[in-house]
């Protein structure tokens, strides 16, 4: 269930921030090294608020993330589906994990995005990836314990800052 705490807004600012830093130019030698943010983020959310992540909405956001990024449709909207699909089925797990194996999980579900994009990219008769199809995963797992606490803060903020206004409008 989603605390009371727990704004909307916020949610959506940060799923804004990583859209950002997903469609952000990149030189081609580094853009093999761009963690998949949208994933990272939608993991926060659902291992952090119960509900405030459905699949309708991520199979939504899939879908915009294929729109602006120019991919096949359905291509992130399937991804992230089951992606959200197997946080929340082991989310009383994960949450309670210390810090490096919340981390390793992290990674199983970024390394299991990247082979539902692989047997996409079969189907569709495209040559097989190179090594650098692969780093995304790692790197997403290196940052994962430092935007956890990012987006942890960010969270905190908010609900400080509109348990601020509440308290405000009540000496009105």
């Amino acid at each position: 269930m989603i605390s009371r705490r727990d704004r909307p807004g916020t949610f959506v600012l940060t799923l804004a921030f990583s859209f950002a830093l997903t469609l952000l130019y990149l030189p081609p030698s580094l853009d093999a090294f761009r963690p998949y943010w949208v994933a990272l983020v939608l993991i926060y959310w659902c291992l952090e608020t119960q509900g405030m992540v459905t699949l309708g909405k991520a199979f939504a956001i899939g879908l915009l993330l294929d729109l602006l990024g120019g991919s096949l449709l359905g291509l992130h909207a399937l991804s992230l589906v089951i992606l959200v699909y197997l946080v929340t089925r082991f989310r009383a797990r994960l949450r309670f994990f210390p810090p490096w194996q919340q981390a390793l999980s992290v990674f199983a579900l970024l390394l299991n995005d990247r082979i539902i994009l692989l047997w996409i990219i079969i189907l569709r008769g495209d040559p097989m990836p190179s090594f650098g199809f692969w780093l995304p995963p790692i790197v997403g797992t290196l940052l994962w314990p430092w935007l956890f606490l990012l987006l942890d803060w960010v969270r905190g903020f908010m609900r400080r800052r509109a348990s601020a206004c509440n308290i405000f409008r009540e000496f009105q």
